[in-house]
């Protein structure tokens, strides 16, 4: 049998890919990226914004249209969040569709993928003509179960944290077994032509409690000398925009033994750099104290339930201690930090754990008391301020990453010019802004004073321009210094168009030293440093040769406005 993956989304929905893999893999079946070669097909979506719904809408109607006479039996599985938020809607909208499963699911995907094939094979014995449902109509059944009505399409997706575009597809190829025989097929129509007579199976739970764990197999989807490891799953927080707990669940942590156990694994199959995620890294561990009544997301009480944790509680602080004392030589990236929830401890541990990578990555999503009261953000511009501050002398040559998000409901011009200026006179060195998305079931999907979408561009535009100015400044003072880097991989030619590395003014980069800069487009690497995390920040171009997925030193000799350029070290 023969099985076929799309991942779209954020690196956590990522990690699900993997473990469904695993688990495909580890019963004798196929991968394959040809889809129609495949027995069956998964569409592994998010739904964390309208772009991405729309993202994940398109592929799995894409993937449904091409199953043709030599393929009616191929069974199409849609998986993620979609089905997790609109577990009761997709079915009657999507009956293309022949399974439906969530998150609790990802471990039992051999089984839903042979239910579907059976489903399917019926479906097709008792199909009769029917009609097509197409992306516009089933989008827009989707706005109608918002209570407070649809919100303006976005003209720019966006990607989660802040990148350029919402999601990736991600499809792997592995040598396995000779495909299963197909389900029966008939010559004449399309299976966009057939009206399913039953209904698709939906194996959703309103409420998921599935945790990750170490014996769970995993296929890795990222470059050997990089992995994603998660640490929890769900969310808490009461953040008024974010559909994510109503998705996902409560806040489920792993057992921190289990994650090093993991981490050892990776490292000792050599990646290079442990990349943490979860909703909130930060929260890490508070879930397993024994008193659990009540909400600590407020820095006051966080605090104080941190202080009263037990000897031996997990914690973050723990774990990066843990992981920092494995041996090898390899970078453990924290992303995903909530500012309610930093503490001193933490801020001396990282400072104290040598391959922990001068790196955070802490969205603020705005900065004006009132803003953040709406956002229920539970932190204030005062604190915020204070925290960084700490943070900045607690661990020289720290990196932050934030993102903002501009167009929240009853965001006036000063509010508005308020982050503006906070932006700039804290110039972080990584950043992205979102434009506010109106989601159904959230508290912000209710609010009144919703900003026009032209609004919403233009603040994205001027607060990314600010940025861009404090961008190419940061660049521009790497300039001389040695850097430790991770070689990902050698760079294509429109890659470095793109990147404006190769000038059209006679080929040359900008820069102080024209000879040194005369890189041309031959031999030039893909490096990230410590304050670069993958798919979301900058890079460093190398020209020369070195082994790709292991570190090494470079000087860096230019830079463009949000990478930088490097040479050996001789």
């Amino acid at each position: 049998m023969r099985v076929g993956l799309i991942s779209l989304g954020c690196a956590k929905n990522l990690v699900d890919a993997e473990i469904m893999l695993g688990s495909l893999l580890k019963d004798g079946v196929e991968i394959t990226n040809d889809a129609a070669r495949a027995d069956a097909l998964i569409i592994n979506t998010c739904s964390f914004i309208e772009a991405a719904q729309e993202e994940s809408l398109h592929a799995m109607l894409e993937s449904a249209q091409p199953r043709g006479p030599q393929s009616r039996g191929q069974a199409l599985i849609v998986s993620g969040c979609l089905p997790q938020r609109f577990r009761a809607e997709l079915p009657k909208l999507l009956p293309e569709v022949d399974a439906f499963m969530g998150i609790d699911q990802v471990a039992q995907v051999s089984d839903i993928v042979q239910q579907a094939l059976q489903h399917r094979a019926q479906r097709i014995r008792d199909a009769q003509r029917g009609t097509r449902h197409s992306k516009s109509r089933i989008a827009a059944r989707l706005a109608e179960f918002d209570p407070s009505g649809p919100s303006p399409a976005p003209e720019e997706k966006q990607k989660i944290r802040g990148a350029e575009d919402c999601g990736k597809s991600n499809t792997v190829v592995t040598r396995g077994t000779p495909p299963a025989a197909r389900a029966p097929s008939s010559a004449g129509r399309a299976a966009s032509d057939i009206r399913p007579l039953a209904p698709p199976l939906v194996n959703v739970h309103s409420r998921p409690t599935y945790i990750p764990d170490y014996a769970t197999p995993r296929f890795q989807l990222t470059p050997r000398h990089f992995a994603y490891v998660k640490l929890a799953e769900g969310c808490n927080h009461p953040c008024s925009f974010c559909i994510i707990p109503r998705m996902r669940g409560g806040h489920r942590s792993r057992p921190l033994a289990d994650i090093v156990a993991e981490a050892r694994r990776l490292i000792a199959g050599g990646v290079r750099e442990l990349n943490l995620i979860s909703q909130d890294s930060t929260y890490y561990g508070l879930d397993l104290r024994p008193d659990r009544a009540g909400s600590i997301a407020s820095p006051e009480k966080f605090h104080a339930a941190a202080r009263a944790l037990p000897a031996h509680t997990p914690t973050l602080c723990a774990l990066l201690r843990e992981l920092n004392a494995l041996p090898g030589d390899f970078w453990i990236r924290l992303l995903y930090t909530h500012p309610a929830h930093w503490t001193d401890e933490l801020v001396q541990t990282i400072a104290e754990c040598a391959k922990v990578a001068r790196y955070v990555d802490m969205p603020l999503q705005h900065i004006h008391d009132i803003m953040l009261a709406r956002m229920r953000r539970e932190t204030s511009r005062q604190y915020i301020t204070d925290l960084i501050a700490r943070i900045r002398a607690g661990i020289p040559g720290i990196a932050l990453r934030t993102t903002f998000i501009v167009g929240f409901p009853g965001e006036s011009e000063a509010y508005f010019q308020a982050l503006l200026e906070f932006m700039s006179q804290t110039r972080f060195e990584r950043l992205g802004v979102f434009t506010y998305s109106q989601e159904e079931g959230t508290r912000a999907g209710r609010m009144a004073n919703e900003l026009p979408d032209k609004i919403k561009k233009q603040r994205r535009k001027l607060a990314m321009a600010v940025q861009h100015d404090i961008a190419s400044a940061v660049c521009r003072s790497f300039v001389g210094r040695r850097l430790k880097v991770l070689v990902e991989r050698e760079a294509a030619s429109r890659e470095l168009a793109r990147a404006k590395l190769v000038s059209w003014e006679h080929g040359l980069l900008r820069g102080h030293d024209s000879a040194a800069s005369r890189l041309g487009t031959a031999n030039v690497l893909v490096a990230r440093g410590e304050a670069d995390a993958p798919d979301i920040d900058g890079r460093v171009y190398v020209r020369g040769h070195l082994p790709i997925g292991e570190f090494a030193e470079v000087k860096i000799v230019d830079h463009t406005d949000y990478d930088l350029i490097a040479a050996p070290l001789e």
